[in-house]
């Protein structure tokens, strides 16, 4: 299951894409974002393996993070793992003028082995694609008010 979209954003590519790489943002656009924490690597570099760190309510959920390749300000490739499914990420950033960016994104699910999102990829396959557009979209909000 793959899906793409992108977002305008009035800020220019540098301060987008420095929004982008600082994790201490995350919980500024993800819902429930705890923690990254760096397993191995050195941070935001081709090979960095990280844990995020979630919650939502009593539920706690871990992500596997291993960066693929890093080439920020063009763009950024990510793998995250999870028990119950892996997908690939991909965001590039294209300046579309000095204070404004188009930020491109795709998400590409590779496994998904439990019976619940399995049952929800196929009885409401737009589920994945808006979280995905939802993040986005606040990861624009946020960095407008920057």
């Amino acid at each position: 299951m793959k899906f793409k979209g992108s977002v305008e954003i009035n800020q220019s590519r540098e301060k987008v894409t420095q929004l982008f790489a600082d994790p201490n943002h995350l919980k500024e656009y993800q819902d429930g974002f705890v923690k990254k924490v760096l397993v191995k690597g050195t941070a935001g570099k081709a090979g960095a393996v990280s844990n995020l760190h979630y919650a939502a309510g009593k539920r706690k959920m871990v992500l596997t993070e291993t960066v693929v390749a890093n080439r920020l300000p063009d763009y950024f490739e990510a793998r995250y793992h999870h028990e119950h499914m892996d997908n690939d990420m991909r965001c590039t950033f294209t300046a579309i003028g000095d204070n404004k960016t188009r930020y491109d994104y795709e998400f590409e699910y590779t496994r998904i082995n439990w019976i619940l999102p399995k049952l929800m990829a196929i009885l409401f396959p737009g589920m994945y694609q808006r979280q995905g557009d939802k993040w986005m979209n606040q990861f624009k909000e946020f960095a407008e008010k920057q």
